[in-house]
């Protein structure tokens, strides 16, 4: 069965043990060039660029990437509601072209921080942003899809004689990925999306979320793919990882105790949804989950994102890796508490890995 990996970028080097997103430049160039072609070196598919209301532009970052590597593809996170779908549409399908084809796919965050939301001025509820997200999604894969002019009306847009002269470079088009876990999230991704992002749950967690997605999508005669986010902590033998992993909540408990102590939000954009709160509640259970799906962070940073990884050797970590593979998970959001040199030490070794178990997995039937 054919595999997707995917990294993430940063314009630099910060994570719950490196660096600071405070200090320094926001955008430190020669960083994200090295980030991105070492992602491309060491065989990415595409890598993830996130959004928070106080960073520097994703589309702008997406045109970075692109033109400092040869066949990397991005991943452009944006929250529906700050610019009309018609337009989105437009800067996809431009750079599409400009990137060769391929390359370029987008991913739809509705937004689980109230406060996030606020900065760029979106006051709306959860459910509401949902709807919206829908109704964007909607509209974004008919301009980048349409042979002719279309009128438009519908709750949150209204548009006459829409229509986009440019349209991405291939058949596959531009795929559009989509995350969240409420029940207004699920009815929107299994409408909606090509990919279904989730967080780093135990397996038996994970099969269940599948089941109910395809089921809901099946309702919409649609399947889904879906990507599984992880932080993998590898060393040359299963202890020396354990101990990494150690090393690395020991860090970031000392960070989360000193940011507490001189200012709030260490980790800016703390999320309040559902996925989230998931994350939360098993780290609350347990530190350890099918044998090296490790929790050790979550528990120290709160609600915030991935911060669940798979501890092991590189064969170890791509053994439990593809134990998701085989019951539907089509893609792997890998990114490391070490940016940097995870993505090189990936390379040598775990993404390979990958590469040759995903060979071996039988389809599902």
């Amino acid at each position: 069965m054919s595999l997707e990996i995917l990294g993430m970028v940063g314009t630099k080097e910060v994570s719950e043990t490196r660096g600071s997103y405070f200090d320094g430049p926001a955008v430190d160039t020669p960083y994200l060039t090295r980030f991105a072609q070492a992602h491309d070196e060491a065989g990415f598919d595409r890598v993830l660029i996130g959004y928070g209301a106080t960073g520097p532009d994703g589309f702008a970052i997406a045109s970075h990437v692109l033109a400092s590597t040869g066949r990397l593809g991005v991943l452009i996170a944006h929250r529906p509601g700050f610019s009309v779908p018609t337009l989105v549409a437009r800067k996809l399908a431009t750079l599409d072209q400009l990137s060769g084809g391929g390359r370029i796919a987008i991913h739809h965050i509705s937004g689980g921080s109230d406060a996030d939301q606020r900065r760029d001025g979106d006051f709306a509820d959860h459910d509401t942003r949902y709807d919206r997200t829908a109704e964007f999604m909607q509209v974004l894969r008919r301009t980048l899809t349409a042979d002719a002019p279309f009128d438009h009306e519908g709750r949150f847009y209204r548009f006459e004689g829409a229509y986009s002269s440019v349209k991405p470079a291939t058949p596959a088009g531009i795929p559009l990925f989509f995350g969240g876990q409420s029940d207004a999230a699920v009815a929107v991704g299994a409408e909606h999306a090509d990919t279904y992002m989730l967080f780093g749950e135990p397996l038996e967690q994970t099969a269940e979320r599948i089941a109910l997605l395809r089921a809901e999508a099946a309702k919409h005669g649609r399947t889904l793919r879906f990507s599984l986010s992880t932080r993998p902590i590898i060393a040359d033998t299963e202890d020396a990882a354990w101990a990494r992993a150690e090393d690395i909540a020991a860090e970031t408990r000392r960070r989360v105790q000193a940011a507490a102590a001189a200012r709030p939000g260490l980790f800016p954009g703390m999320s309040a949804s559902v996925s989230s709160a998931r994350m939360q509640d098993v780290a609350a259970r347990g530190q350890v989950y099918d044998e090296r799906l490790w929790f050790g962070v979550t528990a120290l940073t709160g609600p915030g994102g991935n911060s669940s990884g798979h501890v092991g050797t590189a064969q170890q970590v791509a053994d439990a890796l593809l134990r998701y593979h085989e019951i539907g998970v089509d893609a792997f959001l890998i990114r490391g508490f070490d940016p940097y040199d995870d993505v090189v030490h990936w390379g040598r070794e775990l993404v390979p890995a990958l590469r040759a178990g995903a060979d071996r997995v039988p389809a599902p039937a």
